[in-house]
């Protein structure tokens, strides 16, 4: 008769395994459950338009390790961070199984489709200018610097003024 054991082991490892997918891991606190991202989203806006800049929403959650890549990268990044500080107002928007903000999500156009992080970048206005699939920014465990750039200066406001197109 053969032994139990190698059935109860196998039986136990995976009941611990799914255990831990169900958790949510964080990773840190850039992202609020609690906050009020409606009231949030448009103080953003209302700051971007007096200062003539716009929006980013990186939309993500304290599970999402790639959404702490994202905000490393540009931080430790001096010449990227001085661009997105001078061209936007940047608000981490959540979504988590505490507050997945499913109106908001809704409102911009359902970006989750792809995946997390999602950048949602809007005007002084409120109006949604361009969502950013941020895996076609991504090179290997991290992201491609002339991508990433690229990216922050095409939509920047001064990129979008007519003035700079007309002869």
């Amino acid at each position: 008769m053969k032994s139990i054991r190698p059935i109860l082991f196998t039986f136990t490892l995976l009941a611990f395994s799914s255990a831990g997918l169900l958790a949510q891991k964080t990773y840190g606190n850039l992202y609020h459950p609690e906050a009020n991202a409606s009231e949030d989203i448009a103080k953003a806006i209302e700051i971007a338009a007096s200062e003539g800049k716009h929006v980013i929403l990186q939309a993500g959650g304290n599970w999402c390790v790639w959404c702490y890549r994202f905000h490393d990268f540009i931080e430790k990044d001096e010449a990227l961070k001085k661009l997105a500080a001078e061209n936007y107002v940047l608000y981490h928007l959540n979504y988590s199984k505490e507050n997945t903000n499913e109106t908001l999500f809704e409102k911009y156009g359902f970006p989750q489709r792809f995946g997390y992080p999602v950048l949602i970048i809007l005007d002084g206005k409120g109006t949604r200018l361009h969502t950013q699939d941020t895996g076609l920014l991504e090179s290997g465990e991290g992201y491609d610097r002339n991508k990433v750039e690229g990216m922050l200066k095409a939509w920047t406001p001064k990129a979008l003024d007519p003035a700079g197109y007309q002869k």
